[in-house]
């Protein structure tokens, strides 16, 4: 499809060419188009603005097109219908020029401007060489229509392309311009770029957030769909971290700023799905590739086609040939490809930019669609990566009175299994009275409670005390905290880091595609087993090192198989590296594995592993489906052409018509369900 530019009052071209209408933006100012990478400029308050060559009304797009096709239609009726005398000779070409000017002038001026680029056999000039040619001839009808129905095409794709970006022109209205910063308890308007660290945000219900930072209020409820794609609202609580683009959804709370504007996680995210759009996959760069030679050679094909019949053909008649000739070139145009599969992709990157999952690039859609292999590591990507008491045995007392005096104990320790054994009590132990707390290292905690000695701590506490207690705890990989009272066995907690509420779907849902699942951790070997048998997976290795995790992956490698990696630690980054793909849980994860990674999950759900490689899928099966649409059509209907069995119509079909189809087909997975 042909792009219509506009134009300032000095000429200057203010719109961006077809292939780089998808990848490029148009720069206000200059009037030139950059490629790669969304183009922004800053103004004085320091905000980036974006601008599209998509500014246009709908209605303003279609006005040249609705022009012609009245004009069109007059023309015909007056040709077909009505008897007259007047409407003939220089009147009747004249009226098809005007009827064909507000589509072609757009085209012939995009042919010129690619002739003087060096790009000679381009789209345009194929279609501009068609619709005179049909001028030529006499063929007036034909040459107007052919211009008019690929106009609209190119409105059409405009409107595609718009509707692709419109989820990551989501992302780009998150932050807010503005936000209430508190000064020593007065609250005042600041532009949220000249917000520094340390300073603090109050935020209203219903009040997005400007930057990230450090929620001080004691808890708050926010909508993160921005940022993860889940409607589901998310709740925080004082000292847990809050990113930009969270709206507040309740009470009014206190945020204290922790990353500058620039750097919030929001801002890396647009970075990331800006820059996606620029990198193509193998198919995309191929089928760009093959226009370049394609186009030539159907032009030298044409003139083969027009010119040597009358070295063969008795009855040679070059009118009928030269007509042949042109509908053939209107046939071979490739819009329908060089548009449609660049669209698909970016339809991909947008639908998965939906389900809160970036894509760095077009090529990782192809690498998910061929994914063999997914390895896991276990902590924060399979499990929360937060102890929780996972089950409560108490022996000759009740497990109300159990819980209470150990979280009671507990309260006097740092320990991450003794904040965990408190969070369990829910308040329950704040009436007890501890006293005599005394820490035994490597053993666990002594100490009055109520009047009641508790020892609570790992076997070896046990034993030091000689205490006998139920021999089948020390079968159990996970970590077991014993209880004695008074010198007697009373039961134990078991605590576990706690498995994703969708680890076991994420799992079972890579299993049903036959994708191998294998979990890495540098957890003991027993713990990994345990998790690895409860959700099924089909190889799990313990007690690695980071160095160890990259030895796995490099072995699976070498057996030709397509890896993906997902983790979320520091000590993740290399082997994330080392991937075909390399994963990363966005929302807890590290920067380094973030940067490094390939494609980000930004809600941590280890089912999106599994919509990841679905929209690779489907994205690669859309492109497919175009570029055997656009080959067996326009196959079909050059032959015909070749053969004079196809007219101008044919044609605008196997082109536009096919192009259309396809650019519909591509905007499909925009509407799909993950």
């Amino acid at each position: 499809m042909a792009h219509q530019h506009k134009y300032d009052a000095n000429g200057k071209q203010l719109c961006c060419t077809l292939e780089e209408k998808i990848n490029r933006k148009t720069d206000k100012d200059s009037g030139c188009c950059t490629t790669h990478k969304e183009h922004k400029h800053s103004d004085e308050d320091g905000h980036d603005h974006d601008h599209s060559s998509g500014d246009q009304t709908t209605l303003q797009m279609f006005t040249p097109a609705i022009i012609s096709f009245t004009l069109l239609l007059i023309a015909i009726a007056f040709d077909n219908y009505f008897t007259q005398t007047w409407f003939t000779g220089w009147v009747r070409i004249g009226w098809y020029i005007v009827a064909y000017i507000p589509v072609g002038f757009p085209v012939l001026k995009e042919a010129i401007e690619s002739i003087r680029k060096g790009e000679i056999f381009s789209e345009f000039l194929l279609m501009c060489i068609a619709t005179l040619g049909a001028f030529s001839i006499g063929q007036f009808p034909e040459g107007v229509a052919v211009m008019l129905f690929y106009a609209i095409g190119e409105i059409f794709q405009t409107l595609a392309v718009q509707r692709a970006k419109s989820n990551i022109k989501l992302l780009l209205d998150q932050r807010p311009d503005e936000a209430t910063v508190l000064k020593e308890n007065v609250a005042i308007s600041k532009k949220a770029s000249e917000i520094t660290i340390g300073e603090i945000i109050q935020l209203k219900p219903g009040e997005k957030l400007a930057l990230d930072g450090k929620l001080l209020s004691d808890n708050a409820t926010f909508n993160t769909a921005a940022l993860t794609g889940e409607s589901k609202p998310d709740s925080k609580l004082k000292g847990e971290t809050v990113l930009a683009g969270m709206i507040n959804l309740n009470t009014v709370v206190q945020v204290e700023v922790t990353t500058a504007y620039t750097d919030s996680k929001l801002s890396k995210i647009l970075e990331m799905v800006q820059e996606a759009t620029a990198k193509k996959a193998p198919t995309e760069l191929f089928i760009r590739k093959f226009a370049k030679i394609y186009t030539p050679i159907v032009v030298f094909l044409a003139i083969a086609i027009c010119v040597l019949p009358m070295l063969f053909v008795d009855n040679y008649v070059f009118r009928d040939w030269l007509y042949r000739a042109l509908v053939f070139l209107v046939i071979s145009c490739p819009c329908a490809l060089v548009i449609s599969i660049p669209l698909g992709y970016f339809g991909g990157i947008g639908a998965a930019s939906k389900n809160g999952i970036l894509f760095k690039g077009s090529s990782f859609l192809d690498i998910m669609a061929s994914i063999q292999v997914v390895v896991m590591d276990k902590t924060g990507t399979l499990t929360k990566g937060v102890f929780k008491v996972q089950k409560v045995v108490a022996v000759d007392v009740s497990e109300a009175d159990l819980v209470k005096w150990v979280a009671a104990l507990e309260t006097k320790s740092t320990h991450p299994v003794g904040t965990a054994i408190i969070e369990h009590a829910k308040g329950t132990e704040k009436d007890s009275k501890v006293t005599d707390v005394e820490e035994i290292a490597g053993h666990g905690l002594k100490g009055k409670v109520d009047g009641n000695e508790i020892l609570a701590g790992n076997i070896k506490l046990m034993k030091k005390y000689n205490i006998s207690y139920d021999a089948e705890i020390d079968n159990t990989p996970f970590t077991i905290i014993v209880i004695a009272i008074n010198q007697k066995y009373a039961g134990y907690f078991l605590i576990a880091d706690e498995i994703k509420e969708d680890a076991k779907q994420a799992i079972d849902s890579l299993h049903k595609v036959n994708i191998k699942t294998v979990m890495l951790s540098g957890d003991k070997q027993a713990v990994v087993d345990a998790v690895a048998k409860e959700l099924k997976i089909d190889f799990a290795h313990g007690d690695l090192l980071p160095e160890h995790k990259v030895e796995k992956v490099t072995e699976l490698k070498s057996q030709n198989l397509k890896i993906a990696f997902v983790g979320d630690g520091v000590n993740d980054a290399p082997v994330v590296a080392l991937a075909d793909a390399g994963i990363a849980m966005g929302g807890l994860g590290s920067d380094a594995t973030i940067e490094t990674a390939d494609i980000v999950i930004q809600n941590d759900q280890p089912y999106k592993i599994f919509t990841a490689i679905n929209i690779g899928k489907k994205t690669k099966q859309i492109v497919w489906q175009n570029i055997g649409l656009a080959f067996i059509v326009k196959a079909i209907v050059l032959v015909l052409g070749a053969g004079g069995l196809a007219t101008m119509w044919e044609a605008v079909f196997a082109d536009v018509g096919v192009a259309l189809l396809a650019i519909l087909n591509a905007v499909r997975i925009q509407r799909m369900k993950f």
